[in-house]
């Protein structure tokens, strides 16, 4: 799947697409980037992630890259959710120093919510962009 745009940072924060959608998180999806935020920097990973599942559970993650086996952490967080049981997600949150989202992250909360906002930040927690579709 090829990547998904995320926003440069000389953009106005917001959503991609849709000129109405609020530019600041609620405070639910700040919570997300803040768990994403955690993960990646507890163990200085290249990327961290959180997702809320149905019910408002969160599972946050990190990407991995082991000689075999290499997952980003929007994968592994929507992995974490599915196999507690989750079958819908809310929202999700990916810290990155990418300029764009990678498809397979933003794949695998497609298998879970066609219509979930994926926001993406920096590492310092400003937001990037919301990818909507």
């Amino acid at each position: 799947m090829p990547e998904s745009p995320a926003v440069s940072a000389a953009a106005p924060a917001g959503p991609i697409g849709s000129a109405d959608a609020p530019a600041e998180l609620s405070a639910e999806d700040a919570k997300l980037v803040v768990l994403a935020r955690g993960a990646r920097a507890r163990i200085g990973a290249v990327e961290g992630a959180a997702v809320r599942d149905q019910d408002g559970r969160t599972y946050a993650a990190a990407s991995v890259a082991l000689p075999s086996l290499t997952i980003t952490a929007l994968q592994l967080a929507v992995a974490s959710a599915a196999a507690a049981g989750a079958n819908r997600l809310e929202a999700a949150a990916v810290v990155t120093e990418a300029s764009t989202l990678d498809g397979a992250g933003h794949a695998a909360v497609r298998d879970l919510a066609a219509d979930a906002p994926i926001h993406v930040a920096a590492p310092n927690g400003t937001l990037l962009g919301t990818v909507l579709a």
